[in-house]
């Protein structure tokens, strides 16, 4: 009978220790024996009698202060124990509690751990063992570990057994040493020991969940490497944790070098690899992907019909989307909510929103639950297709529903409101949003961009008093925005002082608050403070963007500085700016505007000549200023060349055209140029219907005029102040008064107000048919309604009663002139002195600004 090796717990020492010898393939030296043991019976020990027991010598010490039980008597008694790894186990557990025991991985350790795993029902011991050791801090390094444990094989003569190895390795991994159990697995390696593919997967896991993916790449590196066996679980691994940091290519690599070596992969991995090519995006190989696993007898996973169907959305694809939708269910893959969702989004952008809405229904039918993207989604869709009625009722269900907004949907809300000019709803969903806490920086930013692009800077500033109030900082597009409301209201001032607030509380300004400013002192007319900006700018390091390079040229060109703009041009090409055709047009209207027409000349050739294509502003700004400049012909060779090029004539460039033949009088041309617009698919704008009465007025045919007049309001064309005021010269120059009388009655009933061109057309044609006296009213009306009457409508009238020998009203007017401090010309003093009244009732004074 075998008896216990553990003392009696009676005592805390043993006071009789028992075991049973049993054959070992290395004996026990005598003198071992001898210094060890105690015979306490006549039968000798000998190894043909192993199955009789022996006594042992009584303990009063603990192992480490007996000199006879050593260490070596530990590895001793333990090794006699080989076939009994129970009784190893509990005599090595009541040692290891011994005073003075040293826990540590000796040779007593790593003989037990040989004997432990030599029993098959003794693994998770030594498992359990191995794993306790190697979690305490003076746990050897991973190849320390690996050479004693060989060491401890071969000098005792056990059988290396690849598990301990394995256990070994595993254990650093679970008391995540993984430095350690890197050295360990590279030490394994160089001794010809392989870690087994379980082992090996659980530390390229462990590596990867807690983000030590370069580690993991490192890992798997060295097992390709060495050649070393792996399965389609680590290929699995892998792929997942280079999609995990988006590299796709990196993935892919992965999946194809394990087919290529003949990796037995599953349809996990397929997934993966689906997966894979989605997020590239490559439609291409995923549906080769997809049919490869049809083709193996696999039924592709609900996770890569979801891929596929996602990235066919996103590649505008609805109708494979679709396809792929209906396959997945016939699989028996019932539609999910992202899929529906995607779908839904998918319907929008192709411009359908209404079967959008209609999955959704048919998703709640289904029983599913519609989440905070799915409404997102369908919010943002109506406000593409600007139905936010029905985007207000779906945020309500949403509400309703228990699910709380979030500030995505609620920004997509209030620039929907804002695009249709719902500012009352957009205020109501903002001030909702602020109350709830909601609203971000990008809230406040959308109402600020909105009122300040729309020119209502008081707005814009409430909503930025109430940012500041609810603690939200504003941010550089906040800023931006505010300055660029400023700045097109014209308050430079209050745009720079907001470029200092900005440093002052940490805000770095950027390349578009510059560019506003400098755009907005150009507008203002102060280049000076433009090209300062600018040039502070560059000394802080913000490089200028093309944006800005056009914003200077541009606006040079507009204060009449267009030989400066040219050659600012040439200096920022050498610093890497590249102009482009909206460069070289503001450089033609500049110098078309100055009067240079072949500086404007000079620089079209040179864009020509740099590849640049003109567009159809270029051309209508060369045709345009060379029709001002009454060049006609040459603007003609341009219009040929413009329609040489396959570039369409815009209305502004007709208009050009049509306007230079009616100066020319020839209104058959004029009137071919008309007709052409309507044939080419454009409508006539009022300017160009205001052209063309003008030229018939010049030459004082009224009934094609009016015929042009009753067209425009048959078309829905809006009548402008101009259309009225020539109308009513050419009916008074014809003598038509009564006409004339009505057609101003009916611009005053358009709430049309009369400025001073048309009082002067009116006192002129007045005097000229001898209605002095209402030319007079007219005059009167003028002063009444607070427009100051300049010195043409004065001549007019001094020139009327002159004409009726009333020389007293005609000097009275002329005090009444200087009363309202205005100048007499030499027309007013020819008309007193000479009597001369033919330059005072010229046309072209009357109508020209």
């Amino acid at each position: 009978m075998k008896k216990s090796l553990i003392p009696s717990p009676a005592s805390p020492f043993p006071s009789r220790l028992l075991f049973s010898v049993t054959p070992y393939n290395k004996s026990l030296t005598s003198a071992a024996c001898s210094s060890s043991i105690d015979e306490t019976t006549s039968t000798p020990i000998t190894n043909s009698e192993p199955q009789n027991p022996i006594k042992i010598q009584t303990f009063e010490k603990s192992v480490s202060e007996n000199p006879r039980l050593s260490q070596a008597n530990v590895v001793e008694t333990l090794l006699s124990h080989f076939n009994d790894p129970r009784s190893a186990l509990d005599y090595f557990r009541w040692a290891e509690k011994q005073r003075g025991f040293v826990r540590e991985i000796g040779d007593s350790f790593l003989v037990l751990l040989h004997i432990l795993v030599s029993s098959h029902y003794h693994h998770g011991s030594a498992r359990n063992l191995l794993n306790n050791y190697l979690s305490s801090d003076s746990a050897p390094s991973g190849g320390v570990l690996v050479q004693r444990l060989i060491d401890c094989s071969d000098k005792f003569g056990f059988r290396r057994s690849p598990r301990i190895f394995d256990y070994a390795l595993n254990g650093y991994v679970r008391a995540q040493r993984y430095k350690d159990a890197e050295d360990c697995f590279y030490a394994l390696v160089s001794r010809g020991v392989i870690p087994c593919v379980r082992i090996l997967n659980n530390f390229l896991h462990s590596l990867i969940r807690t983000s030590m993916i370069d580690e993991a790449r490192g890992l798997f590196g060295g097992i390709v490497s060495k050649k070393l066996s792996y399965d389609c679980a680590t290929v699995n691994m892998m792929m997942c944790a280079s999609l995990r940091e988006g590299k796709t290519e990196e993935a892919e690599s992965f999946f194809l070098e394990a087919k290529r070596s003949g990796i037995d992969l599953d349809p996990f991995v397929y997934n993966t690899a689906v997966r894979t090519a989605c997020m590239k995006p490559d439609l291409n190989v995923a549906f080769v992907l997809l049919s490869e696993m049809k083709e193996k007898g696999w039924v592709p996973g609900k996770g890569s019909y979801t891929h596929l169907i996602c990235t066919c959305v996103e590649q505008r694809n609805m109708t494979e989307a679709l396809r792929l939708n209906d396959e997945m269910i016939s699989k028996g893959h019932p539609m999910n909510l992202v899929v529906a969702t995607s779908l839904m989004k998918g319907y929008y952008q192709q411009g359908n929103l209404n079967s959008a809405l209609e999955l959704f229904d048919k998703v709640l039918e289904n029983g599913l639950s519609p989440n905070k993207v799915t409404y997102a989604v369908l919010i943002e869709g109506c406000r593409v297709h600007r139905n936010m009625v029905k985007g207000r009722e779906l945020y309500e269900k949403m509400k309703s529903a228990g699910i709380l907004p979030t500030v995505y949907i609620v920004n997509s809300l209030i620039r929907g409101c804002l695009q249709n000019q719902l500012i009352d709803e957009a205020n109501k969903i903002f001030d909702e949003a602020v109350s709830d806490g909601i609203a971000n920086v990008f809230t406040y930013n959308n109402l600020i961009s909105w009122f300040c692009e729309g020119g209502r800077l008081g707005d814009a500033i409430r909503v930025w008093d109430k940012m500041i109030d609810h603690g939200i900082e504003p941010s550089v597009v906040s800023y931006n925005n505010m300055v660029l409301g400023n700045c097109r209201k014209g308050f430079m001032d209050v745009a720079a002082a907001l470029l200092s607030e900005m440093a002052e509380k940490n805000v770095k300004p950027n390349v578009i608050t510059y560019s506003i400013l400098v755009d907005g002192y150009f507008k203002k007319g102060e280049s000076e403070k433009a090209i300062a900006l600018f040039d502070s700018m560059l000394t802080l390091g913000i490089s200028p963007t093309d944006v800005t390079y056009n914003t200077v040229i541009n606006g040079l060109c507009r204060v009449g500085q267009t030989v400066a703009a040219k050659d600012r041009m040439e200096e920022f090409v050498t610093k890497g700016f590249a102009p482009i055709c909206m460069t070289y047009n503001s450089l033609i209207n500049g110098f078309m505007k100055e009067g240079e027409v072949n500086s404007a000349l000079a620089v079209y050739n040179e864009m020509c000549g740099m590849g640049i294509l003109p567009n159809v502003i270029t051309y209508t700004t060369l045709i345009d200023g060379l029709c001002k400049r009454k060049n006609l012909d040459l603007a003609l060779k341009m219009q040929r060349e413009m329609r040489a090029k396959g570039i369409e004539m815009d209305v502004t460039c007709y208009n050009a055209l049509i306007d230079a033949f009616c100066k020319r009088n020839d209104m058959n041309s004029a009137r071919e140029l008309f007709d052409e617009i309507l044939d080419v698919g454009l409508s006539p704008t009022t300017g160009v219907y205001n052209t063309m009465i003008g030229g018939y007025r010049d030459l004082y045919n009224m009934e094609s005029a009016l015929d042009l007049y009753k067209r425009m309001k048959n078309e829905g064309i809006q009548c402008d102040l101009e259309t009225y005021t020539t109308l009513i010269d050419g009916l008074l120059k014809v003598g038509n008064i009564v006409l004339a009388s009505e057609t101003y009655q009916e611009m005053l009933a358009k709430n049309i107000v009369p400025d001073v061109i048309t009082y002067s057309v009116l006192v002129r044609g007045l005097c000229n048919k001898g209605q002095v006296a209402n030319a007079r009213k007219v005059l009167e009306e003028m002063v009444k309604k607070g427009i100051t009457p300049n010195v043409l409508v004065y001549n007019t009238l001094i020139a009327g009663y002159f004409r009726e020998g009333n020389l007293q009203e005609a000097f009275r007017l002329h005090d009444e002139m200087l009363d309202r401090g205005l100048a007499p010309d030499d027309a007013t003093y020819d008309i007193l002195v000479n009597g001369n009244i033919k330059e005072s009732v010229s046309s072209n004074g009357a109508l020209s600004v």
